[in-house]
């Protein structure tokens, strides 16, 4: 299918074509599915994790041998919501197959029988799951993973945005969910995490359950030739050009972050004419249009943050990557209050994703957001 604008900013996988390099990733994930190797991916948000697993789910030897199936995590808030997508994930294409699918579904995962009713019509069972059918979430996971287990073809599951699992209520999550991972012969992993700090506490520190279980990846910017190879082609396909000078500014800008020079690509192949070229001053008047379209959405997030956070973020999006913020010299050089005080902001932003550190240096995750501040602050 051809797509009218070839630079995806949706979370949706189109295709290899419209897929950005990552040969080594893709490589390194898929041999390690290939050799029976959890693999736990780290990366920034919106660096392309789920991109790069919906593309090796997609490659011809996986997609052939195994059952895939990936879900989101993030927005959970307990375990029975997590059991819940999971569910949804797993038994969700079986209404779509044969009856004995789903038969088979509910021989095993015996919890959410009263998720699948009798179509009043056809006679026919029909997958009908809401979260309020998972009454004993802990009971309901251990039959996912028998049903797994039990599988013609072996399965990969990928859960993304791992760390939220680290917040739930419930006591002991992370051991149970080890506890079945570890007993898994057919099964395999791929835990992914935008949250840095927390994905290596979970997987690197020796008290942890999840330490040294898994094969580690780390997502990086696309490469500045690739990324150029690729602008140019889907330009010059659609008989259009792109100068090296803009790309290489929205590259730099954006350090290669991916989503965000997908969003500047996406609105300057819209703006440019077949026959024209982007350049440079184009790339500046998208960027001052893109930024205007969140505005109104960073002043209401700006506006519920407190005094000593909201001056610190301004701070750090003056700096673009800030380094030794709790020191004397940099309160002073942004008026701030004191280095306690910037201590205990930061933590708070930090912990919250706001802002995102690497190293000793600290930035605005956001990264127009970041634009939109220093602009008018």
């Amino acid at each position: 299918m051809q797509l009218p604008n070839p630079f995806i900013i949706t979370a949706d996988y189109m295709g290899p074509e419209y897929f950005c390099d990552r040969l080594d990733e893709t490589k390194v994930l898929e041999n390690n599915i290939r050799n029976g190797r959890n693999t736990v991916l780290i990366s920034s948000r919106r660096m392309g994790k789920s991109g790069l697993i919906a593309h090796v789910f997609n490659q011809e030897y996986v997609s052939k041998s195994y059952r895939t199936f990936s879900v989101d995590i993030y927005p959970t808030s307990s375990l029975a919501e997590m059991v819940f997508l999971l569910a949804k994930e797993i038994a969700g294409p079986l209404k779509s197959k044969e009856e004995r699918f789903l038969e088979s579904f509910l021989t095993i995962v015996k919890s959410l029988r009263l998720g699948f009713k009798m179509d009043s019509v056809t006679g026919r069972l029909v997958f009908d799951l809401s979260l309020g059918e998972i009454i004993k979430p802990a009971e309901t996971l251990s039959e996912i993973f028998t049903y797994l287990e039990a599988s013609e073809s072996p399965c990969v599951v990928a859960m993304d945005e791992f760390q939220q699992i680290a917040e739930y209520p419930e006591k002991n999550v992370i051991e149970l969910l080890r506890s079945h991972v570890q007993k898994c012969r057919k099964t395999w992993f791929v835990f992914a995490g935008s949250n840095r700090r927390m994905m290596e506490k979970l997987f690197n520190n020796p008290s942890e359950p999840f330490y040294m279980s898994c094969s580690p990846l780390y997502l990086e910017a696309i490469p500045y030739d690739s990324y150029l190879s690729f602008a140019n082609h889907h330009f010059e396909a659609a008989g259009k050009k792109i100068r090296e000078d803009c790309f290489k500014s929205v590259y730099d800008l954006f350090e290669g972050h991916t989503w965000y020079v997908q969003r500047i690509l996406n609105e300057l192949y819209a703006w440019t004419n077949k026959g024209d070229e982007a350049t440079e001053q184009l790339m500046r008047e998208v960027l001052t249009y893109v930024i205007n379209t969140y505005a109104r959405t960073f002043q209401e997030q700006i506006s519920v943050v407190p005094e000593a956070q909201k001056q610190l973020m301004i701070a750090i999006a003056k700096e673009e990557n800030a380094e030794q913020v709790t020191s004397i010299a940099f309160c002073k050089k942004h008026s701030l209050k004191s280095p306690s005080t910037v201590q205990s902001a930061l933590r708070v932003l930090h912990d919250k994703g706001t802002v995102s550190r690497k190293g000793n240096t600290y930035s605005i995750t956001n990264r127009l957001l970041r634009i939109w501040l220093v602009r008018e602050y």
